[in-house]
């Protein structure tokens, strides 16, 4: 053979292993960037991203707009090392996002749980601040259980045997003075019916001695319409500030958006507070991209978006959906609403 060709063939070698590594090889990193982003005042294939059926909704102009992060699982080293030197990906230890001790599929799974615990607390956190009155509200019917088909997910309870129930500690006392095996009856209303009469045979439960009637309840403002979130396979909460927007938005005439394109993030609670997120420079840079030009920033991430805002956008910084709602129509009047 060719001394030369026997040279080069030698010098490809390594080449070669190193090009095969860096497809095959896996690293133990998980790349996070810039996600898609959703107008909570409009659609998604065809059904609004936020759907209220029952009462009365007002039209709405402008861009409300959630933002999310992406993330890329089980990269090769040259995938790694490719987003590695970009400008908007970052590679973070894969246990941070995937612990130790728990599958990918288990991890979904809560992150999936969070969005949809995020949608119940934005109903709640906009009808409050819309002044709904609370009530006893069922958030969640065990099945099998002995409420399945007598009770459903955002009844409200109003008497048990016929005494008014104001609150969860009243209607956990009136239970706790029952037996397994004993019939309660229950008054409730329904969203969009008429209100209803269930009779309910309470069951047991090891980790109680009194009637187990199989459902999940809070104190939270309740209303007589259905609110639906039309959004699947986004997890985690940080969606809660801006679904709240979407329905205050569209139940006042208020118009909140205007014009202008707003994004942003923020979990919410019942009460309506605003709390911190993970990735918001990643959440800016999508924003930016769809068009924004107004960021609502949860108060306690504030040092962090405004350490990096290459884009320029209006950083407003929020603490509750009250703050928020009045510093869009700040927004929208010309004034100036509360900047990180």
């Amino acid at each position: 053979m060719n001394r030369r060709i026997l040279t080069l063939m030698v010098a490809l070698v390594p080449i070669v292993v190193f090009g095969v590594l860096l497809a095959v090889v896996t690293v133990p990193f998980v790349s996070l960037g810039p996600g898609p982003t959703f107008d909570t005042l409009g659609e998604v294939d065809g059904n609004p991203v936020v759907a209220i059926e029952g009462t009365q909704t007002h039209p709405t102009t402008g861009h409300l707009n959630m933002t999310t992060v992406s993330q890329r699982d089980e990269i090769s080293l040259g995938e790694a090392l490719t987003l590695w030197l970009s400008d908007t990906e970052q590679l973070v230890p894969r246990d941070l996002v995937y612990p130790p001790g728990k599958s990918r599929d288990e991890v979904d799974k809560a992150n999936n749980a969070d969005f949809k615990q995020s949608e119940d607390s934005a109903e709640y956190a906009a009808l409050g601040y819309l002044k709904y009155p609370a009530a006893v509200t069922v958030a969640s019917v065990a099945d099998p259980g002995p409420s399945v088909g007598k009770l459903k997910s955002g009844d409200a309870i109003d008497a048990v045997d016929g005494k008014p129930v104001a609150n969860v500690d009243q209607f956990t006392g009136f239970l706790k003075a029952t037996k397994p095996g004993q019939v309660v009856t229950i008054d409730f209303r329904r969203k969009n019916a008429p209100a209803g009469v269930a009779q309910i045979t309470l069951g047991s439960n090891k980790d109680r001695d009194y009637g187990f009637m199989g459902v999940a309840v809070l104190d939270a403002p309740w209303a007589p319409f259905v609110v639906d979130f039309n959004l699947a396979n986004v997890g985690g909460p940080s969606a809660g500030l801006m679904f709240s927007l979407a329905v205050v938005d569209k139940l006042t005439t208020g118009d909140l958006a205007g014009s202008n394109f707003i994004a942003g993030t923020g979990t919410i609670s019942v009460d309506g507070k605003v709390g911190q997120i993970g990735g918001i420079t990643h959440k800016m840079v999508a924003a930016h991209a769809a068009g924004a030009t107004v960021f609502l920033v949860p108060a306690k991430n504030c040092y962090e978006a405004n350490s990096d805002n290459p884009s320029g956008m209006r950083l407003v910084k929020v603490e509750t959906l009250s703050q928020a709602v009045d510093a869009l129509h700040a927004i929208t009047s010309g004034g100036q609403p509360p900047a990180c």
